[in-house]
């Protein structure tokens, strides 16, 4: 395993699944972007901001893929919606979905770009949030 591979489990570990916010302040650059902002802060921010939404929130690491400074994540995550997600109020509802997610380190080996693919719609779904397409009232030609 490549020091970024580790590092990268050590942040779905001690970030996303343990709350070890201080790990954040070591894994994450400065320049990293995050939710308003860059840095460890801005990074937590967004951790801070889905576990409000589903506190019991756990991320099982399903793949990882290393190459030179770039490490991919292949997850899957389960949890409770028991706070606001969006414009979804709580419903009780345990949800699973899956997603991938991309680093990228600097020499240093610290994290300076985080990149999230994750399955929203199936989550949508499975909170009971209908997903209707747009109506066309005037089509093409009309």
């Amino acid at each position: 395993m490549t020091d970024v591979e580790a590092a990268a489990w050590r942040f779905i570990a001690d970030v996303w699944n343990a709350r070890r916010e201080e790990a954040a302040y070591e894994l994450v650059a400065e320049e990293c972007p995050g939710l308003g902002g860059t840095g460890p802060e801005a990074t937590l921010a967004w951790h801070r901001e889905r576990r409000a939404a589903f506190p019991d929130l756990r991320y099982k690491i399903v793949d990882v893929v290393a190459a030179d400074e770039r490490v991919a994540v292949h997850w899957r995550a389960a949890g409770t919606h028991v706070g606001q997600f969006g414009p979804v109020p709580p419903t009780g509802q345990v949800v699973s979905y899956s997603g991938a997610t991309f680093l990228r380190f600097d020499a240093a080996g610290r994290i300076v770009e985080v990149w999230s693919c994750t399955e929203l719609f199936q989550l949508l779904q499975q909170l009971g949030v209908e997903m209707l397409p747009p109506t066309v009232v005037n089509g093409p030609g009309a």
